[in-house]
């Protein structure tokens, strides 16, 4: 069996070497055929594609974060070749939502073993933005920004970003479309979730679920030290989790309009400045390598 392994070389800022040592070893006493796709930055959508159609695998497999694996499920979309997932960034935020084995080489060898496939959603955003976690716009898309352009990593750097726009975040004024019906509404944040939680473990929306093919809209109307409290609790206990200042609307289809252009992010990338945005869910658009313990899967 041809395995293709997806690895992001500089994801999370870890060394990979002893992890591929016991991916090459599993595959060599089990005898599967493993071949590495490293990413540059540079073309690697085309370059995967390439890949996929030269190797045949049998299953892809993304090691690296959330990014990593965006890239894997846009180049299988809509094709019979199951995508597993090995936890590898600094974050892994859609490896915990699918109950991935936080042990890498564990779950590698769940990927390989493992004969439950379920189908994985992915969101759509103006028809060529894609996203397989969580996007926003507003306070956090400007962090994201602020932060991407930092040397410096890490909650601390977040943080720094995160109290500056505390001061200066005013609410975004928006009119939403979706279901037959209208909204007119404003946030200081507006989240566009195919899952539950930042990679930080901190939860947007409590209902979200990346495989039912539908997305949640929360609207998120105001920050304050207690929330920013309760939020951080609430990666320990969801109970914690304050809904008393937000809105979540799920949906299958939505088109947004903003009365001034707003800086969107979709999985950690900031996107651009947009005046609208139409939102569509790819439902069970990649085939995921998963386990019965997968809460999601039914």
């Amino acid at each position: 069996m041809n395995i293709l392994l997806v690895l992001n070389p500089v994801s999370g800022g870890l060394d990979k070497a002893a992890f591929l040592d016991k991916a090459r070893a599993v595959c060599k006493k089990y005898g599967y055929t493993l071949k590495i796709f490293e990413t540059t930055g540079k073309n690697d959508g085309q370059k995967l594609k390439d890949a996929i159609a030269d190797f045949e695998p049998r299953r892809v497999v993304a090691a690296g974060g959330d990014g990593t694996i965006l890239l894997a499920a846009i180049a299988l979309q809509n094709q019979d070749i199951p995508l597993g997932v090995v936890p590898l960034g600094s974050a892994n935020g859609m490896a915990a939502e699918l109950h991935v084995n936080p042990e890498p080489i564990e779950a590698f060898k769940d990927i390989l073993t493992s004969q439950l496939v379920a189908g994985l959603d992915m969101l759509v955003v103006n028809g060529k933005h894609y996203a397989i976690h969580i996007g926003d716009v507003g306070v956090n898309a400007r962090i994201v920004e602020a932060y991407s352009k930092d040397e410096n990593r890490g909650m601390a750097t977040y943080a720094k970003y995160f109290i500056a726009e505390l001061k200066e975040m005013e609410p975004v004024k928006f009119t939403m479309k979706y279901d037959d019906e209208t909204v007119q509404d404003k946030g200081v944040m507006i989240g566009i979730c195919n899952a539950r939680k930042y990679g930080t473990g901190v939860p947007l929306n409590t209902s979200g679920n990346p495989m039912d093919g539908k997305f949640e809209v929360v609207i998120i109307r105001d920050f304050d030290l207690n929330m920013l409290i309760r939020a951080g609790l609430s990666k320990f206990d969801e109970r914690f989790h304050d809904s008393q200042k937000s809105t979540v609307i799920s949906t299958g289809a939505a088109q947004i309009t903003f009365d001034q252009p707003q800086l969107l992010q979709l999985d950690g990338e900031v996107i651009g400045e947009f005046g609208k945005l139409e939102i569509k869910i790819m439902k069970h658009a990649v085939k995921l390598v998963t386990h019965s313990e997968n809460p999601y899967v039914k």
